[in-house]
Protein backbone atom coordinates (compact mmCIF):
# COMPACT_ATOMS: atom_id res chain seq x y z
CA UNK A 1 0.00 0.00 0.00
CA UNK A 2 1.44 3.31 -1.10
CA UNK A 3 1.67 5.91 1.62
CA UNK A 4 2.81 9.50 1.36
CA UNK A 5 3.21 11.79 4.33
CA UNK A 6 3.74 15.51 3.74
CA UNK A 7 5.07 17.96 6.30
CA UNK A 8 6.61 21.39 6.52
CA UNK A 9 3.66 23.61 5.71
CA UNK A 10 2.80 26.66 7.76
CA UNK A 11 2.11 30.36 7.72
CA UNK A 12 4.68 32.87 6.54
CA UNK A 13 4.77 36.44 5.34
CA UNK A 14 5.30 37.29 1.72
CA UNK A 15 8.94 36.93 0.80
CA UNK A 16 9.48 34.15 3.30
CA UNK A 17 10.50 30.54 2.77
CA UNK A 18 9.24 27.09 3.61
CA UNK A 19 10.53 23.60 2.93
CA UNK A 20 8.03 20.85 2.36
CA UNK A 21 8.95 17.21 2.87
CA UNK A 22 7.31 14.06 1.57
CA UNK A 23 8.08 10.60 2.89
CA UNK A 24 6.92 7.81 0.59
CA UNK A 25 6.58 4.11 1.18
CA UNK A 26 4.93 1.03 -0.22
CA UNK A 27 5.51 1.64 -3.91
CA UNK A 28 7.50 -0.52 -6.26
CA UNK A 29 8.21 1.05 -9.59
CA UNK A 30 11.11 0.40 -11.86
CA UNK A 31 10.84 3.97 -12.98
CA UNK A 32 8.86 6.68 -11.25
CA UNK A 33 8.52 10.35 -10.64
CA UNK A 34 7.62 12.38 -7.61
CA UNK A 35 6.12 15.79 -7.54
CA UNK A 36 3.98 18.38 -5.87
CA UNK A 37 0.67 19.86 -6.85
CA UNK A 38 -1.47 22.38 -5.04
CA UNK A 39 -5.11 23.22 -4.64
CA UNK A 40 -6.47 26.52 -3.38
CA UNK A 41 -10.15 27.24 -2.70
CA UNK A 42 -11.85 28.52 -5.81
CA UNK A 43 -8.81 27.85 -7.99
CA UNK A 44 -7.87 25.07 -10.34
CA UNK A 45 -5.54 22.37 -9.18
CA UNK A 46 -1.99 23.13 -10.33
CA UNK A 47 1.01 20.92 -10.81
CA UNK A 48 3.91 22.78 -9.22
CA UNK A 49 7.04 20.71 -9.71
CA UNK A 50 8.11 17.18 -10.60
CA UNK A 51 11.31 15.19 -10.56
CA UNK A 52 12.14 11.99 -12.43
CA UNK A 53 14.21 9.13 -11.13
CA UNK A 54 17.10 10.46 -13.19
CA UNK A 55 16.85 13.80 -11.40
CA UNK A 56 15.40 15.84 -14.24
CA UNK A 57 12.90 18.44 -13.09
CA UNK A 58 10.01 20.49 -14.42
CA UNK A 59 8.37 23.52 -12.83
CA UNK A 60 5.21 25.47 -13.37
CA UNK A 61 5.91 28.92 -14.76
CA UNK A 62 4.30 30.43 -11.68
CA UNK A 63 7.03 29.04 -9.40
CA UNK A 64 10.04 28.84 -11.69
CA UNK A 65 13.07 30.45 -10.12
CA UNK A 66 11.49 30.43 -6.64
CA UNK A 67 10.82 26.76 -5.91
CA UNK A 68 13.24 23.86 -6.05
CA UNK A 69 12.29 20.20 -5.97
CA UNK A 70 14.72 17.54 -4.86
CA UNK A 71 14.67 13.98 -3.64
CA UNK A 72 16.63 11.56 -1.57
CA UNK A 73 16.35 8.09 -3.04
CA UNK A 74 17.83 6.44 0.03
CA UNK A 75 15.07 7.92 2.15
CA UNK A 76 12.30 7.60 -0.47
CA UNK A 77 11.63 11.26 0.13
CA UNK A 78 11.01 14.37 -1.91
CA UNK A 79 11.34 17.98 -0.90
CA UNK A 80 10.08 21.32 -2.13
CA UNK A 81 12.10 24.36 -1.15
CA UNK A 82 9.89 27.41 -1.57
CA UNK A 83 11.51 30.84 -1.51
CA UNK A 84 10.17 34.32 -2.15
CA UNK A 85 6.70 33.13 -1.32
CA UNK A 86 3.74 35.16 -2.52
CA UNK A 87 0.16 35.33 -1.25
CA UNK A 88 -0.94 33.56 -4.42
CA UNK A 89 1.12 30.54 -3.33
CA UNK A 90 -1.39 29.97 -0.55
CA UNK A 91 -2.85 26.49 -1.04
CA UNK A 92 -2.92 22.93 0.18
CA UNK A 93 0.16 21.23 -1.18
CA UNK A 94 0.12 17.56 -2.03
CA UNK A 95 2.96 15.20 -2.79
CA UNK A 96 2.48 12.54 -5.45
CA UNK A 97 4.38 9.52 -6.73
CA UNK A 98 3.67 7.63 -9.91
CA UNK A 99 5.15 5.31 -12.44
CA UNK A 100 2.80 6.63 -15.10
CA UNK A 101 1.42 10.10 -14.40
CA UNK A 102 4.50 12.23 -14.54
CA UNK A 103 3.54 15.48 -16.20
CA UNK A 104 2.63 18.55 -14.19
CA UNK A 105 -0.93 18.21 -15.44
CA UNK A 106 -1.36 14.58 -14.43
CA UNK A 107 0.58 14.34 -11.16
CA UNK A 108 -2.64 14.42 -9.19
CA UNK A 109 -3.65 11.10 -10.78
CA UNK A 110 -0.79 9.33 -9.02
CA UNK A 111 -0.73 8.27 -5.40
CA UNK A 112 -1.02 11.30 -3.16
CA UNK A 113 -0.84 12.20 0.48
CA UNK A 114 -3.15 14.14 2.75
CA UNK A 115 -1.53 17.45 1.98
CA UNK A 116 0.07 20.22 3.99
CA UNK A 117 -1.29 23.75 4.17
CA UNK A 118 0.80 26.71 3.09
CA UNK A 119 -0.49 30.19 3.90
CA UNK A 120 1.33 33.31 2.77
CA UNK A 121 0.20 36.65 4.12
CA UNK A 122 0.87 39.99 2.47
Amino acid sequence: QVQLVESGGGSVEAGGSLRLSCAASGYDYNSYCMGWFRQAPGKEREGVARIDDDGSTTYADSVKGRFTISKDNAKNSAYLQMNSLKPEDTAMYYCAVSGTFCSLGTLYLGFGGQGTQVTVSS
